[in-house]
């Protein structure tokens, strides 16, 4: 195969891993604001988002430097293919918790 074949497979790598890592993180946000056990949805789900990221950055990029750079500017893609995508969606707030509430009415 050429290097740059694999050049692009590992941007491709970078830009699945980076829709995982922000779409997760958007995912997350949405979910663990109207749990009432936020912080397990956080600390969960930082903690699966980056195990499953630094994996395939590993996987993909160990023999080669340039194909961890395409790696990680798949990623960035990624970071803002998730932005933009968030920001079209209307991104409706979601419905406030109590202590939220009750931060709010202490002011």
């Amino acid at each position: 195969m050429s290097d740059g074949f694999l050049l692009a497979v590992a941007a491709a790598a970078g830009f699945a891993l980076g829709v995982f890592f922000f779409g997760g993180l958007w995912w997350t946000v949405r979910k663990g604001v109207a749990s009432d056990h936020a912080a397990l949805w956080f600390l969960g789900s930082q903690i699966v988002r980056t195990a499953v990221v630094l994996a395939g950055f590993y996987w993909v990029a160990v023999p080669r430097w340039e194909r961890l750079l395409a790696c990680l500017g798949g990623f960035v893609l990624a970071r803002l293919m998730v932005l933009f995508w968030t920001r079209q969606t209307g991104g409706r707030p979601v419905a406030p918790t109590r202590e939220a509430k009750h931060a709010a009415e202490s002011r």
